[in-house]
């Protein structure tokens, strides 16, 4: 492995290549199977039977009246594809840089310079890197953004070692300080929307800010280190990927691959089957253990139980301690969608991204009351994974002491080992759950997973092909849907199906040409993000293969498309820069601006030709100035 160039690997290929997984065998036969259950690859593209295969057809139904609606429901012509290096919106729509990586939040910081990547002691007080997850707050009359900044691009970021790998105690702050979350004002002035520079809500979180621990793990042993012996603070959140938010107006990042950073100077050391379960071994990416020992786990091995968790932060107070909220489980969390249940208790559904992972829901015992105390309602309550059938049903498992024979901390801490021992369902990389506004639904973007019906997951856990992942090989991705028994988002039970099947009709005339709903125009692959406007319209956005070759033919550069739950309509509204992704988006209080992340795009975007590439919020608006959302 040292001598493999590592720096353009995601996070799951660079575990595959440090801990390949062990192959299932006999994978012929396990299509063979699903193809005869299932009559998958018939060409009638079915998702399951009963509830599941009527809610499909309902949804891919074209009478004139759901036809009707759709035309009124999508303001905007849809664009083709596109495979260059700058951002596309429809006629009528234009756009505009908001914020880029390095730009100022306070009037002390040091402009960015392309030769330097920026100056390492402003790291902190400007816009951090690669933007994902965000949330608008209207706080009085002032209107904040909280934006979280998952990781770097080292190459990028130090350009002056030659090959990104830092080298230096001074190398690894930099790195540090430029990931995590952002908080900042924004407003719209004549030449547009910009951030005020100093705004007292502006602030930065980074990988050395103090957190509070709480939850059902705080002060557990294995929380506990020599900075820490009461287990109940600690420093920085990490890989912060989707985000959340709350009732009562407070915003959640999600820790996702967190495992990155930890590593451990002494290359023999035994890995335990806990840190294997969350990819955690000697080396790492950006040799933060090299110089700085709180990262190597040979001399803190703690430290990495105390990142892989949801964090709340007040937007409102630039002074408050984000919390680390340890009852939502410790797992590669990608976002955390929040939404009241019938009776008033809090629920948070929550994926964990990686191959053959589970989908989480969390359940407050108490009660959300608008202007009560809030503070430990996302301390005390019930985690639950998801287990689903071929017949469109489903339930929640709960993670008890009772069921996985843990404690209550050890779930909290270890919780895809819980989830495994209730036997919940292995999917296809589950990234962002969204709800919908307008009825009682939710929704999970299904990524892709090249593994399903290859290789069990990390905790040995099969994958099967079936049920909502029905594709063996899939790296194209889906969404899946659900229904809460009673229209109840707390209740047990559920229906599903499948509202769409990435696919390429193109190349593929089985089910790796996608669901119905897909066509030549409007073709993608890696569902990631996704975002319900007001009105109900689902917005997806992509981070999947953009060579535009092959099974991918036809498909371009990362997109973001909007969806109609309703009829199941999908149209692409934008194209990002080559080597993107599209990831985190929100709207202004009024409604006509919304803003949209561009990660990791390929230079010259957003400078120019010669300048380096920079990660950057786009606001784009109606050139009539009308609500687009």
């Amino acid at each position: 492995m040292k001598d493999i160039d590592t720096r353009h690997l995601s996070f799951d290929e660079f575990d595959e290549l440090r801990d390949p997984r062990p192959a299932t065998q006999g994978f012929d036969q396990v299509v063979e199977a699903a193809i005869s259950r299932r009559g998958f690859l018939s060409g009638l593209l079915a998702f399951g039977s009963g509830a599941a295969a009527m809610g499909m057809g309902t949804m891919l139904s074209s009478t004139s009246a759901q036809a009707q609606a759709a035309a009124t429901r999508f303001a905007f012509k849809p664009i083709g594809i596109a495979t260059d290096a700058t951002v596309h919106v429809p006629e009528g729509y234009s756009w505009d840089i908001l914020v880029r990586w390095g730009d100022k939040l306070f009037s002390d910081a040091v402009a960015f310079d392309h030769a330097t990547g920026g100056d390492a002691a402003s790291a902190d007080r400007v816009f951090g890197e690669n933007t994902d997850g965000m949330e608008m707050f209207t706080i009085g009359s002032h209107q904040v953004i909280a934006v979280n900044h998952e990781y770097v691009n080292p190459e990028i970021n130090l350009p002056h070692t030659a090959d990104g790998v830092p080298a230096s105690l001074e190398d690894v702050r930099k790195l540090q300080n430029l990931q995590g979350v952002a908080v900042f004002e924004v407003a719209e002035g004549p030449d547009g929307w910009a951030p005020v520079v100093d705004s007292p809500f502006n602030r930065r979180i980074t990988h050395l800010t103090p957190m509070k621990i709480s939850g059902p793990a705080a002060g557990h042993d294995l929380l506990k280190t020599a900075a820490d012996p009461a287990g109940t603070e600690s420093l920085g959140t990490f890989n912060n990927c989707g985000a959340g938010k709350t009732p009562w107006g407070t915003y959640l990042t999600c820790e996702e691959n967190f495992n990155g950073y930890f590593g451990s100077t002494n290359a023999e050391i035994e890995i335990s089957p806990e840190f294997k379960r969350y990819g955690i071994g000697a080396e790492t990416r950006y040799a933060y253990e090299k110089f700085d020992a709180r990262f190597d786990f040979s001399q803190n091995p703690n430290e990495p139980n105390r990142a892989g968790y949801v964090v709340e932060i007040d937007p409102s107070d630039a002074s408050a301690t984000p919390v680390k909220r340890t009852a939502l489980g410790r797992i590669k969390h990608e976002n955390a969608a929040c939404v009241i249940a019938r009776d008033g208790r809090v629920v948070v559904y929550m994926g964990d991204d990686e191959r053959g992972e589970f989908l989480y829901k969390y359940v407050s015992n108490g009660i959300y009351v608008p202007g009560g105390d809030t503070s430990t309602l996302l301390d005390d309550g019930n985690l639950f994974v998801a287990r689903f059938t071929e017949d469109g049903k489903g339930e929640w498992l709960a993670l008890t002491p009772e069921l996985t024979g843990m404690t209550q901390a050890e779930i909290c801490i270890h919780t895809r080992i819980a989830a495994s021992k209730v036997g919940a369902t292995t999917m296809d990389r589950p990234e962002w759950v969204a709800v919908n506004p307008v009825a009682v639904e939710g929704y999970c973007c299904l990524t892709n997973n090249s593994r399903r019906g290859v290789k069990p997951n990390a905790g040995g856990d099969e994958t099967p092909v079936g049920g909502p992942n029905p594709r063996a090989e899939n790296n194209y991705g889906q969404i899946v849907r659900w229904y809460p028994e009673n229209d109840d988002h707390a209740a047990v039970d559920f229906d599903w199906d499948l509202y769409v099947m990435a696919g390429n009709p193109v190349v593929h005339k089985d089910a790796y040409a996608g669901s119905g709903n897909i066509n030549e125009g409007n073709m993608f692959n890696s569902p990631d993000g996704m975002m319900f406007d007001s009105t109900g319209l689902v917005w997806i956005q992509t981070d999947g293969e953009d060579s535009n070759e092959g099974d991918f033919a036809g498909m371009g550069n990362n997109q973001m498309l909007a969806g109609d739950p309703v009829t199941g309509r999908i149209e692409r509204f934008l194209t990002a820069p080559v080597g993107s992704e599209v990831t985190g988006i929100t709207w202004s209080a009024d409604k006509r601006t919304m803003f949209v992340g561009i990660q990791h795009p390929a230079a010259p975007f957003p400078d120019g030709e010669g300048k380096l590439a920079r990660s950057a919020i786009v606001a784009i608006k109606r050139d009539d100035n009308a609500i687009i959302g």
